[in-house]
């Protein structure tokens, strides 16, 4: 593999496109300045505008969300695994029918394996633009978010309208639904009734890793953070390991499965037949299957990354769902 192949599968942070119109709260003040990212596979936009940087996917989509301080993402829902991990800044997630049946607050690096099939939704609670990376299962991400009533019912009064088709129309661009296409049913009392509402206990216990717990646990090898008997027991359809300085060996090796590196501290050199490249954070890089490569910090000091791992597994629902 050249280097100007490596580069094609390398998305920077520095160079992360944004879109401002990917949801239905896109004009609902208070949800009006977030900036979606697709970074591999197309995630779970429903706008046209949404750039996506690396079409191909693993068996899952990879994104990520910015927000300047008090911006909040509303309350929705998956059918798979949604795992965020915080890059930049201070985040509030909060969760249930109406928001209020339990949040925690997560800090740089920590890492929060949300429940399938509960409304959750996030604010940026810190002082500056943050950032948080996420994981999506399956090939195709879009095909599984359903929104809280209230939040479709808020966004027709700001203009948007999103159609059964999963696509929003935006009335103050004289967009209206095609003749052939009705509004997105909003859930029923039915179907609303039977969306858990977890307490912070069993959330926070059983979906939510701290970063500085996981750096002392990687001092000899990595962490296996989330799958099959990790730290966070589940089978979304990838696992979910963090790399520290002291897990990692110089050693070339080669995987079967994608794997996918996400830088979270330092900058990484990663050197295989053909070539290197050096990683920094808020990067993401999809190392093809079976590729002899390296990895090893380039520079002293604190150094970590997430890495993903594609897997057998069907993409699915998280453990306690």
């Amino acid at each position: 593999m050249t280097p100007q192949e490596m580069d094609q599968r390398i998305v920077r942070y520095g160079e992360l496109k944004p879109c401002k119109t990917a949801f239905i709260d896109a004009h609902t003040p208070g949800s009006d300045q977030k900036e979606n990212f697709t970074i591999i596979g197309g995630g779970v936009s429903e706008s046209p505008d949404q750039h996506v940087h690396i079409k191909e996917t693993p068996g899952f989509n990879i994104g990520a969300a910015g927000q300047p301080p008090k911006c909040r993402n509303s309350l929705h829902t998956h059918t798979t695994a949604e795992v965020f991990f915080v890059l930049k800044g201070r985040w509030r997630f909060f969760w249930g029918r109406w928001g209020d049946a339990g949040e925690v607050v997560l800090e740089e690096g920590d890492i929060f394996n949300i429940p399938t099939g509960v409304f959750r939704g996030f604010e940026n609670i810190g002082t500056d633009y943050g950032m948080i990376m996420a994981v999506l299962g399956g090939d195709d991400a879009g095909g599984g978010v359903d929104w809280a009533p209230q939040v479709i019912e808020d966004a027709s009064g700001h203009g948007l309208v999103l159609g059964e088709n999963g696509k929003l129309y935006d009335t103050k661009k004289g967009q209206n639904l095609p003749d052939d296409i009705k509004p997105m049913p909003l859930m029923t009392k039915e179907e609303l009734a039977k969306i858990p509402e977890p307490s912070t206990q069993d959330v926070v216990r059983d979906f939510v890793a701290r970063y500085w717990d996981l750096m002392a646990l990687s001092d000899k090898q990595p962490v296996k953070v989330i799958g099959d008997g990790a730290l966070l027991q589940d089978k979304p359809g990838f696992d979910i390991e963090l790399l520290s300085r002291h897990s990692i060996s110089t050693e070339r090796y080669a995987l079967e499965n994608h794997e996918i590196l996400m830088i979270m501290r330092g900058h990484w050199k990663l050197t295989w037949d053909g070539g290197e490249s050096i990683l920094a954070p808020g990067d993401t890089c999809a190392v093809p299957p079976n590729l002899s490569h390296s990895l090893e910090p380039s520079m002293s000091g604190e150094a970590s990354l997430y890495r993903i791992l594609s897997n057998d597994d069907p993409a699915g629902a998280t453990q306690a769902a």
